[in-house]
Formats: structure tokens, C-alpha cells, sequence
């Protein structure tokens, strides 16, 4: 079966010392994962040797950054870089997520580039992509999906084009409390697997985890997880409760 993920997206929430709370309120919980599932804590960068030090005895537990900078190292204050991520034990990176797309104006072409330094220093990619809602109104959010992943993921070998881990977000769900409907939700998943059968072939494809971003909570982790392509999900506000994610992450298939 495809990894089942629960990625927790903490963003710019919590002290350290709240961080830790919450950490250690969900794995004192004991939660039983079968192999093919994983919960990743998605933490800001202050916080990361003390998130994967808390995880680090803990099997299918994993820690992922935020974000990384587009280039190996140099004149870049206030960058994060691959080599700095890799060097402190950090297995997974976000990247792409709507907000920094928006607020930061990354590019296709500069994930491209982050997803190839991220491979090079063996962390993997949790390639963020979606739409805004003029798109989906205007019914053009398939093609506007597969450009993002045409552009920033297409140059991969089929060896490196497996070690990616798809996030798609609607962005018109993600914190407005607006949820895609399960059926919206699988119905976009099908696509994108699809547009990367069309490309890598069917065992890639088949193999893909693909997550759902966009106001999952526990109440409709369930159903949403549900969709035959959707193999768990990116979440944001719910996970900085542990009740909350507890319930996400019991909700897996």
C-alpha cells in the first residue's frame, strides 16, 4: 500500500515551549501506525533539532522544514540551506506551499531548483501545488495544476520523481474554513496521478503518496482520507491541536 501521511504544517504558530507540549501531548498518546504510515511535525526552523529529537525513538515519526532557499550556500541572510537541513538530520522539506507562492512570489522555476538540491542531499520533497478561486471558477484548475507540476517536477529521472511526496491544496480552503468536498478533493487526486502515470508510467504513479491541504480537521479527515487517491493529508490550524490531529492521524487508511 502507498505511505499514509499525516503532515502536521505548524507555520508561524507556537513558542518553543508550546511546541514542545504539543509534541510530546501526541506521542504520549501512543497512537498505533502501521508500516505504511507516517506522521511528519512540519515545524519553523528554531525548532527543529528539538522536534526530531523528540521523535527520534519514535517509528514512522518524522520531522520536515518549512522551506529551503533555492541556491546551495552564499550571500543569502536569512536563508535556510539544504546542506544546513541535511546536516542537522532532516528527512523531509516542504516546498511550493501556496503561501510562500503568494507572499514570497516563488516561481515553478525556483521549486525546480529546490527540489533538485533537496534530492541531491537525500531529504525529501513534499511538493506543494493548487489553485486560487478565480481559477476554480473559471474550471481551469486542472490545467493550471499540471503546469505547476509540469515545470517544477517534469525534469526528474523516474529514480528522483519517486522520492516526491505530492501536496495538493486548494488554496481557496486552506484556512477559510471552505473544505473541498471529498469528491473534489479524490477527483483532483485522480488527475494528478494521472498526469504523472502519463509521464513516469504506471508503477510511479501507483506509488506517489499525494496529500490533501485544506482545512482538514478530525472531523472530515475521515471521509476525505476516504478517496481512493488521496493518501493522507497536509495539515494546518487542526494540527496545533492535539485532540485535533490525534484524530487526523487515527483517520489514515
Amino acid at each position: 500500500m502507498r505511505k499514509q501521511i499525516a503532515a502536521a504544517n505548524w507555520k508561524m504558530n507556537l513558542t518553543y515551549q508550546q511546541g514542545e507540549k504539543l509534541l510530546d501531548d501526541i506521542l504520549t498518546a501512543k497512537i498505533p501506525l502501521a508500516p505504511h504510515q507516517q506522521v511528519i511535525f512540519t515545524v519553523p526552523y528554531p525548532y527543529l533539532i528539538m522536534a526530531n529529537s523528540a521523535v527520534a525513538n519514535e517509528n514512522n515519526y518524522a520531522v520536515a522544514a518549512q522551506n529551503c532557499y533555492h541556491k546551495k550556500s552564499g550571500a543569502f541572510t536569512g536563508e535556510v540551506s539544504t546542506e544546513m537541513l541535511q546536516s542537522i538530520g532532516i528527512k523531509y522539506c516542504v516546498i511550493g506551499h501556496s503561501e510562500r507562492r503568494e507572499y514570497f512570489a516563488e516561481s515553478n522555476q525556483q521549486l525546480a531548483e529546490k527540489i533538485d538540491l533537496l534530492l541531491e542531499k537525500s531529504i525529501q520533497p513534499i511538493f506543494c501545488c493548487g489553485e486560487a478561486l478565480s481559477i476554480r471558477e473559471a474550471g481551469t484548475q486542472n490545467n493550471w495544476v499540471e503546469t505547476q507540476l509540469k515545470e517544477s517536477l517534469f525534469h526528474l529521472q523516474p529514480g528522483d520523481m519517486e522520492k516526491v511526496i505530492i501536496a495538493y491544496e486548494p488554496i481557496w480552503a486552506i484556512g477559510t474554513g471552505k473544505t473541498a468536498s471529498a469528491a473534489q478533493a479524490q477527483e483532483m487526486h485522480e488527475f494528478i496521478r494521472s498526469i504523472i502515470q502519463q509521464k513516469y508510467g504506471t508503477a510511479i504513479a501507483d506509488n506517489l503518496s499525494i496529500l490533501y491541504g485544506g482545512s482538514v480537521k478530525g472531523a472530515n479527515a475521515g471521509e476525505i482520507f476516504a478517496g481512493p487517491d488521496v493518501d493522507g493529508g497536509l495539515v494546518g490550524g487542526a494540527s496545533l491541536v492535539a485532540e485535533e490531529f490525534i484524530a487526523i492521524i487515527k483517520a489514515l487508511k
